[in-house]
């Protein structure tokens, strides 16, 4: 595809990296040369310099004959008057926006066809909430990712010793929950993914990703390691988008206190979280967080718009006795370095938010994408189509589909509504009319004789991204069907 990226920020750079590796021809604008250069050195795409928004510059990047636009800029008036351009001037197919202002989103009309014109709005604060309010759900788990839109989960846990199926052989999972279903996707070892078989026995610092029916996530977890005690007290630091938005979602279900150092932030948030305990003061500040019992905090999260400061409270709250610490971090070579040496979870943020984009670059029916394990991995949801004369995969067992290596088929919805209800606007008549549908759909564990079925929703881990295309191949409907 031809895709015109709009900004050459964290997320900007991150999702032309990734898209730029599938063998996309890719063009980056933005207004800073010294955010291009780094960009062109590193990878094989254009870039140009100049004001996203401008129509001369969207002709210099190719805008007229492109497949798609990213407006991914730090400017959410920017990023909706390039989409209006794109869709009146140059009639670009599918265009993207970066919104971070709740009050966009909150009024979804404006993305319309006849405002905006926004295919798809994505809120990168949005997603690390509720991707963070995951973690603190399941405190045991190092990710926490939806499927099915809920229906399925794949979670990602450390084997620690305690754990029933330590030493143990995969094939004895069944007997230990046989009351429940579940597959075990990947084992990462060492950093190195091993393909589960029966006889893989799991060891102690294993990294397993497990896929199972939502409501049965606490019951497998408990399978692998010894369940952490619920979270009732969290501290945030930073009072920025995302550490807001996470005391909103938590403030009537846990005790949380917000550490803030501009005090007309402090003042603000004041009035906007009624059972939240807002401090002034730095978050990086040993006496502070002694004060306020840091060796009392279930969880930690450092989610300032500074990664230094953000690795050095988090360092410092664990070390003071916080259970466990979490933070943002943008580099994704500080990640590597930071998550198991003192910080339990070391976020990416661009690496959270790329994969609802992916989701519209790729080919075939994706549903949803999930960037893992720092984008070296990805877990997603196809739908099948066609019949056994038309596709690789419908009427077919498991076992009989030849996957690429390092692929595994975890699980199976069937029954879901039909279109693509994970992209529409609905309206609160529309989500009622589908949830009963969505209520009967039968979540089926993989197995090696299960048959795909047409319009079944297939979720699959690959280890290796690069065998991703090969995967979208797969259950690429022949064009006689078609």
């Amino acid at each position: 595809m031809k895709i015109v990226i709009l900004g050459a920020g964290r997320v900007g750079s991150t999702v032309a990296e990734s898209l730029v590796s599938e063998s996309n021809d890719i063009t980056v604008i933005d207004q800073a040369r010294g955010s291009l250069t780094p960009l062109q050195e590193r990878l094989d795409l254009r870039t140009v310099v100049g004001c996203a928004s401008h129509p001369d510059v969207m002709i210099q990047a190719g805008m007229e004959d492109a497949d798609m636009m990213l407006a991914l800029t730090g400017s959410d008036e920017t990023n909706l008057v390039a989409c209006k351009l794109a869709a009146s001037l140059f009639n670009t197919p599918t265009r993207i926006a970066r919104i971070r202002t709740a009050d966009y989103l909150d009024h979804p009309d404006i993305f319309s066809k006849e405002n905006f014109c926004v295919d798809f709005a994505i809120c990168p604060e949005r997603i690390l909430t509720q991707y963070i309010e995951k973690l603190i759900e399941f405190p045991g788990a190092l990710q926490v990712l939806d499927f099915a839109s809920g229906k399925v989960s794949l979670v990602a846990v450390k084997a620690v010793r305690g754990g029933s199926l330590i030493g143990r052989h995969l094939k004895e999972l069944r007997q230990h929950v046989p009351n429940l279903e579940t597959r075990v996707a990947a084992i990462f070892r060492h950093n190195h993914p091993i393909i589960p078989e029966g006889g893989t026995i799991v060891e102690e610092g294993d990294e397993v990703f497990f896929i199972a029916s939502s409501h049965d996530i606490r019951a497998v977890m408990s399978e692998l390691r010894r369940m952490d005690k619920p979270v009732r007290r969290v501290m945030i630091a930073g009072g920025g988008r995302i550490g807001q938005r996470l005391a909103e979602v938590l403030q009537q279900s846990h005790q949380v206190r917000i550490i803030e150092r501009d005090i007309k932030v402090c003042e603000s948030l004041t009035q906007s979280l009624h059972n939240v305990l807002i401090l002034h003061g730095d978050v990086t500040d040993e006496e502070l967080l002694e004060s306020e019992n840091i060796s009392e905090m279930d969880i930690f999260c450092a989610l300032t718009d500074s990664e230094e400061n953000n690795i050095m409270a988090a360092l410092m709250a664990k070390r003071k006795g916080a259970r466990k610490v979490i933070a943002l971090i943008n580099r994704s070579i500080y990640v590597d370095l930071m998550q198991g040496s003192g910080i339990d979870i070391a976020i990416s943020p661009a690496q959270v938010t790329i994969g609802s984009l992916l989701a519209y670059v790729r080919q075939g029916d994706v549903a949803v994408v999930h960037s893992l394990r720092r984008g070296a991995a990805e877990a997603l949801e196809l739908v099948a189509h066609g019949d056994a004369s038309s596709s690789r995969v419908v009427g077919r067992k498991i076992g009989e589909i030849k996957l690429p290596r390092g692929t595994t088929i975890g699980a199976i919805v069937r029954g879901l509504p039909a279109g693509d209800i994970y992209r529409q606007k609905l309206s609160e008549t529309e989500e009622d009319n589908l949830s009963n549908q969505w209520n009967q759909a039968t979540v089926i564990i993989a197995h090696h004789d299960t048959i795909i079925e047409q319009d079944d929703h297939v979720i699959l881990f690959v280890v290796n991204k690069k065998m991703v295309r090969q995967v979208e191949k797969l259950f690429q409907v022949n064009v006689g069907f078609l």
